[in-house]
């Protein structure tokens, strides 16, 4: 039998006792307003939230690149390392990673939140005495990145021209993945649309005849994707737009100048 000194100790325990089952009881609760899903139908019109594939490189060592996108305010979906050239996934394909920036393509902007970023080990250029020297990158890390890029495209259906450089969706400030990533080797693989040379070499003829003006090329550059002003201006915006268009299909020279050459690569990849 308990004495009165006792149940005046149990007392103090009462309220706590109370406020635990009462906790139990709201959490039962609220999972019984969970409603049951029902998850057999399925809409037809449906996609990828996926819609663009970004390359970059990294401008910098593997170990200094690492600890930029796995420390910093800025990330990728994958690393691709030089030596052995292995692939890090940092970002999971389905949360956003912060790789794109200020970027537009097709009218699409801030596309981090509709893409898949994959920055590539590579240095960039060096400048010295004889001026800037860019950087190879290593035909096994091209293998891996193809193999790569492969996957994404099957898994998520990204469009063949929605296979891009940073240089592409933010020519007014990157120029990366460069002028030594050989996209080339991309379209012989089936991933990206190429210029056809025998029509290039038409149009190529008809071009150094009547090269077009300044607003013809802002007008195509825009059809092709860039975000491009159309002034019909040879203003520094459209020199970088059209520096990163030749960056991409005409590798040997990137000056920016709207020349006969790349009249005809951007007239073949413009026209239907």
């Amino acid at each position: 039998m308990a004495t009165p000194e006792a149940n005046r100790d149990e007392e103090p325990n009462m309220p706590l006792n109370r406020l635990v089952l009462l906790a139990a009881i709201a959490l039962l609760a609220g999972c019984a307003g969970v409603p049951t899903i029902d998850t057999r139908y399925t809409a037809a019109s449906q996609d990828s939230r996926v819609q663009y594939l970004v390359l970059h490189y990294t401008q910098g060592s593997f170990s200094r690149s690492l600890d930029i996108l796995t420390r910093g305010p800025v990330s990728s979906h994958y690393l691709v390392d030089i030596d052995p050239p292995t692939v890090y996934r940092l970002v999971d394909e389905n949360r956003r990673a912060y790789h794109a920036g200020v970027s537009a393509w097709q009218g699409q902007t801030q596309l981090n939140a509709a893409s898949i970023g994959i920055e590539i080990v590579n240095p960039g250029y060096r400048d010295g005495p004889e001026g800037r020297v860019w950087i190879d990158y290593p035909q096994p890390q091209i293998d891996a990145v193809i193999a790569l890029v492969k996957d994404i495209v099957r898994r998520h259906e990204i469009r063949p021209d929605r296979i891009l450089g940073h240089s592409d969706i933010a020519p007014q400030r990157k120029i990366d993945p460069g002028p030594r990533f050989p996209w080339k080797q991309l379209a012989d693989a089936g991933i990206i649309p190429w210029p056809d040379p025998d029509r290039v070499a038409t149009r190529l003829a008809e071009y150094q005849q009547n090269l077009p003006d300044v607003e013809w090329f802002q007008r195509r550059l825009a059809r092709h994707g860039f975000a491009v002003p159309i002034t019909g201006e040879l203003d520094e915006p459209t020199l970088r737009v059209i520096a990163a268009f030749q960056m991409k299909y005409r590798q040997a020279k990137f000056d920016g100048q709207p020349d006969a050459e790349t009249a005809a690569i951007l007239d073949v990849l413009t026209t239907k």
